[in-house]
């Protein structure tokens, strides 16, 4: 069978555990993943995890990215990234920046402010924007995770555009109802959401069963 993968996008907002919970998630049920990492997410990852995200070294970058959980600690997590590829964020004659390189769909996890003006008006400044654009154009699923607050009206008004241009806006909010004890459960809530609306799926937290308290942690 050809390979048919997922495109991450990762932007410039803070949230890249987010981004590392939505990737550990893919991989672990078998998808393939092409990742592009903007070069704004490069400085975010950097102040939230010490991590250079660097093209010469993606590979040793992102498994120490991806080894670690949301509260910083590295070797929490166990992650194989074969069947991941990368494209170069300004690299315009990548694969995804055409219709007739076939992929599932598009998550940009987490969606910056930026990002989501730069695909609501077309603009394809850099490859992450273009493969979203490409991604509606050719009416495939683009499941986009915005990480802002608050958020003003112009912002309002792009996240209406996507929608009706056939995005999913899936804004990166916690519940609390899953029963989360560590922040790591928190982050793969959001996670979990995202691949929810991919229609992607995995066990990244507990559904709602319709029974009060089920999320409830009492001592004794």
């Amino acid at each position: 069978m050809p390979r048919t993968p997922w495109i991450v996008g990762v932007s410039g907002a803070s949230g890249t555990p987010y981004a590392a919970a939505v990737l550990r998630a893919l991989l672990d049920v078998g998808e393939s993943v092409d990742l592009v990492v903007s070069r704004a997410s490069r400085l975010t990852l950097l102040d939230e995890t010490g991590i250079s995200f660097r093209d010469a070294h993606w590979q040793a970058d992102l498994r120490e990215w991806l080894s670690r959980g949301a509260d910083g600690k590295p070797d929490t997590f166990s992650v194989d990234i074969d069947a991941v590829r990368h494209w170069s964020a300004g690299d315009l004659a990548a694969g995804p920046s055409s219709g007739s390189y076939r992929t599932k769909g598009m998550l940009i996890v987490p969606a910056s402010t930026a990002s989501v003006a730069g695909v609501a008006l077309g603009l394809s400044k850099d490859l992450l924007q273009r493969a979203a654009s490409v991604t509606l154009k050719e009416d495939r699923k683009l499941i986009v995770a915005v990480r802002e607050t608050p958020l003003n009206g112009q912002t309002l008004r792009h996240l209406v555009t996507l929608d009706d241009a056939g995005a999913t806006v899936v804004p990166a909010s916690p519940a609390f109802y899953a029963g989360a004890t560590h922040i790591q459960d928190l982050v793969d809530f959001v996670a979990g959401r995202v691949l929810d609306a991919a229609g992607v799926p995995h066990g990244l937290y507990r559904r709602w069963q319709g029974e009060l308290g089920g999320g409830a942690h009492r001592d004794g």
